[in-house]
């Protein structure tokens, strides 16, 4: 049977190749957004498992330190040691800063932990962990930062002792894990101008000021300078307890506390829904501009060959093998796209500042819809074909 698509690639190579590459290259932006959403997925599913909790204890009413913002007192991880099925219990804290080093900024997580609890990093790829109380620092390596740096947070210069991979926030953030001691200081506490202009409220204030009761104003002042809070306890329990634990601390402590199952939820779900919407809505706009394209592609290719569709008409050319041969060069045009497309999009995605996560399966998937696409497309120029008249190639 003669083929079109090679008649095509033999006699007008050029604008076939170029014309499938330029699909390949709408169909690698289409793999490349569906990587971004897997990326983003990923990405927070990395936050939860790189915390080493079963459950994540957080303010009553509120959706957690991912979410929204969450306080609670330090010393309720003590408390809750007491209760039955809970094995460890670390106090964590969360914030998202930029950071200056080497006249860059960089954006990061900065994470309050207490060594050897919940909320440590899982493993080091260099370096060592964090052994002073203060001051130290372990940095992702997608921060750039490399052992022995110094880096400015807030009041203090920390020094970068180790490093990690693949630690990172639901928003692709790379962390930095600090002393939770520091990390309160530097997210709960004010700046020098603010705790004078506090002090002097403080000191303004009769009731707080009262000349009959010596230390009153001084106990209320050294209040405003340190902080019990943080943002969630991080709890391992006993396994298959972590439901009916979850309940109790609910119940009895006035706290939520959401399992990993349920803090998934609240992530991939809730936080990233909306981005989800927008890429797939802009996943449907280019499936349908690029089944536009190559409607128009085959059918333009069909039209310049009337003549040799009459001639085959003529010699008694059934409409199936006519159909067939359009068909074929919509899915030879489809498969150079794919390829170009899925090799585009391998090359560039490690360049873009999220991660973008290529899955064999999406791939499988893609290549499924570009052939589907095609085949649809072709019928316009099928029927095209159909109805040209087999005198055309005597009258021509």
């Amino acid at each position: 049977m003669i083929n079109l698509a090679s008649r095509d690639i033999l006699h007008g190579w050029g604008k076939f190749v170029f014309t499938g590459i330029g699909l390949g290259l709408l169909i690698g932006v289409t793999l490349t957004m569906a990587g971004v959403y897997r990326g983003m997925v990923d990405d927070a599913r990395a936050l939860l498992e790189n915390a080493g909790a079963d459950l994540w204890v957080v303010q009553q009413d509120t959706l957690g330190p991912y979410a929204e913002p969450s306080n609670v007192h330090d010393d309720v991880s003590k408390e809750l040691l007491g209760l039955p099925d809970i094995q460890e219990a670390g106090n964590v804290t969360y914030l998202t800063m930029q950071i200056r080093h080497d006249g860059k900024d960089i954006r990061v997580m900065l994470v309050g932990y207490e060594a050897g609890k919940p909320g440590e990093p899982g493993y080091l790829v260099a370096g060592r962990p964090i052994y002073q109380s203060h001051y130290e620092a372990l940095a992702d390596i997608k921060t750039g930062l490399s052992l022995g740096d110094k880096i400015s947070v807030r009041r203090h210069e920390y020094a970068i002792v180790g490093l990690t991979r693949r630690m990172v926030s639901s928003s692709g953030d790379p962390m930095i894990f600090i002393p939770l001691k520091d990390a309160q200081e530097v997210q709960f506490l004010k700046d020098n101008d603010a705790l004078v202009n506090e002090r002097a409220r403080t000191a303004a204030n009769p009731a707080f000021n009262r000349p009959g009761i010596p230390g009153l104003l001084e106990a209320i002042q050294a209040s405003q300078t340190s902080s019990r809070f943080v943002n969630a306890i991080l709890v391992r329990t006993a396994p298959g307890t972590d439901e009916a634990v979850a309940g109790q601390i609910a119940r009895w402590k006035h706290l939520e506390a959401y399992t990993k199952p349920q803090m998934d939820e609240i992530l991939v779900v809730r936080l990233i829904a909306t981005s989800a919407k927008q890429i797939f809505m802009f996943l449907v706009i280019l499936a349908i501009v690029s089944a536009a394209i190559v409607a128009f592609i085959i059918y333009t290719m069909t039209m310049n060959k009337v003549r040799e569709i009459a001639v085959l008409k003529l010699i008694g050319a059934m409409n199936k093998t006519i159909s067939g041969m359009i068909l074929q060069q919509a899915l030879g045009l489809g498969l150079i796209g794919f390829m170009v497309g899925k090799f585009s999009a391998t090359l560039w995605a490690p360049l873009f500042p999220k991660y973008v996560l290529l899955l064999p399966g999406d791939a499988v998937s893609g290549f499924i819809l570009v052939m589907l696409m095609c085949a649809v497309a072709s019928i316009f120029a099928i029927r095209a074909a159909l109805n040209i008249d087999p005198a055309t190639a005597i009258g021509g």
